[in-house]
């Protein structure tokens, strides 16, 4: 049996299925045609920081949340990263922060949203780097109010954040760039309205389905909002950097969810802080 957080994977007449920690969670996944599928996946050996080596990512909602914390993960493994948002100033801040920490990225404005801006980015990626390895889509926009109040407005907004972004960037990427592998970011598993089951089962319906197009999609549900705090969102980008260049990096069609630990509070948050002062 596999030690918590390791991968493990068996094929039956199913398909291929793998668990990750905590033991017990599974997806059903298939695995691309041209790489073999070991049984029990080792470790890869690669130094932390030339993991993604040579990869071109792309990371949307970057500015914030788990689009940072995604750029800064990407970036320490080795990758060349863009940085895509919405918001220009914290945008550049958290360019300045990846790229303080040893990190090399470029931001660009756009709204993935917009068919035409994600048509701009990538086409402007292309031509700087002549190469896109994979985007990293940050889909969890979450409702102010519950199912019954939600107005046609506040759902055409989730809907356009969470599902049309992502298919936009499935298809656009399926045009242009169809190597490219796409790892989606999808609503928070502690969101519990009735709206939100539409989504992730669109988005479950674009990874599961986009083989057809010859496209290599996964899904990640995290447990719930970003913390703010990278230590206690870890998991979350620990499990991206697998798909980008790690064990799972042989894998499509997956739908994981992502249980993470309980987000610090306020209080416990400036404690550390000032331990931290206190520290130095």
């Amino acid at each position: 049996m596999p030690e918590p957080g390791e991968f493990w994977a068996t094929e039956g007449r199913e398909g291929v299925k793998f668990s990750t920690s905590p033991p017990g969670r599974y997806a059903k996944a298939m695995v691309l045609a041209d790489l073999p599928f070991p049984a029990s996946p080792a470790p890869d050996a690669s130094p932390a920081g030339e993991l993604l080596a040579g990869q071109v990512i792309a990371v949307t909602g970057a500015e914030q949340g788990y689009g940072r914390l995604m750029g800064s993960v990407l970036a320490r493994a080795g990758a060349s990263v863009i940085l895509v948002g919405n918001s220009p100033e914290p945008l550049a801040a958290a360019a300045s922060s990846i790229e303080q920490g040893g990190g090399w990225v470029l931001p660009l404005s756009g709204d993935v949203a917009v068919p035409l801006d994600w048509m701009r980015v990538q086409e402007r990626i292309l031509e700087i780097f002549g190469a896109l390895h994979g985007v990293v889509h940050i889909a969890d926009k979450r409702a102010h109010g519950d199912f019954r109040n939600l107005s046609e407005n506040e759902w055409m907004e989730l809907f356009n954040a969470n599902v049309k972004s992502s298919v936009t960037i499935a298809q656009l990427l399926r045009r242009r760039s169809p190597d490219t592998w796409l790892t989606v970011v999808g609503p928070h598993l502690d969101e519990r309205g009735f709206h939100v089951f539409p989504q992730r089962g669109a988005l479950r319906g674009l990874a599961e389905h986009a083989a057809q197009e010859g496209l290599r999609i996964n899904v990640v549900l995290p447990g719930r909002a970003s913390s703010g705090e990278e230590d206690a969102d870890r998991p979350l980008g620990e499990v991206a950097l697998s798909f980008a260049g790690g064990g799972l990096r042989h894998l499509r069609g997956v739908v994981l969810d992502v249980p993470l630990p309980r987000a610090p509070s306020g209080s416990e948050r400036r404690s550390a802080e000032a331990e931290s002062l206190a520290g130095a």
